[in-house]
């Protein structure tokens, strides 16, 4: 009988264990991102890099309560990075590696952005789990179409979020951080007379 209890209490706490390790999925897709001005748009044609192992890459940081969430940084950031550059162009085209010398070709880019994110989150909350703070960083290299350094960017963007504000987007956070980065990139670029 006694061994009984013990396993099941053990099975229990284990279980329990496995459970406070997991992380919880957040998405963290921009809640708004830049207007397009038709009338402003320079007239450069170009590419950002982001290949479908890049949106595929999992991020793990830390919730509030101990908890940790886990997102797919690229992915959910795509649409903030396209959205601020076509805020800026009058043509933007995604392309899965730097090196593919026959879309740069193809598409007449003039202009290739490729970004790197890195990401942070926190939570001042001890009972809950969704991040109330939320940062996301980028480093965007711009290469002519030979590869030569144009510029190098470098945007953050950050987002806060209380409890009484989730309701149905736990990563509400991550979302307002994401708006803030496409906000701020199309500015910093706008500021750049070299990426015109």
């Amino acid at each position: 009988m006694f061994k009984l209890s013990f396993l099941k209490s053990s099975f229990v706490s284990v279980c329990l264990m496995l459970l406070a390790g997991c992380a919880h999925p957040i998405s963290i897709n921009p809640t708004k991102t830049p207007e397009r001005p038709q009338t402003n748009l320079k007239q450069k044609k170009v590419a950002y890099v982001l290949s479908d192992a890049d949106r595929n890459i999992q991020v793990t940081t830390p919730g509030g309560g101990g908890d940790k969430v886990s997102y797919y940084a690229y992915r959910d950031s795509e649409k903030a990075i396209r959205d601020a550059l076509r805020a800026v162009y009058q043509d933007v085209v995604v392309i899965s590696s730097a090196n593919d010398l026959e879309a740069i070709k193809n598409n007449a880019i003039e202009l290739i952005y490729l970004p790197v994110l890195t990401t942070t989150s926190s939570s001042d909350s001890a009972f809950t789990w969704p991040p109330t703070f939320f940062r996301v960083e980028l480093s965007c290299n711009v290469t002519d179409s030979k590869g030569t350094l144009i510029k190098m960017l470098k945007v953050e963007g950050n987002g806060y979020a209380e409890f009484s504000e989730f309701k149905t987007n736990l990563g509400l956070a991550g979302s307002r951080a994401t708006s803030d980065l496409s906000e701020k990139l199309k500015k910093e670029i706008l500021n750049n007379p070299a990426l015109f």
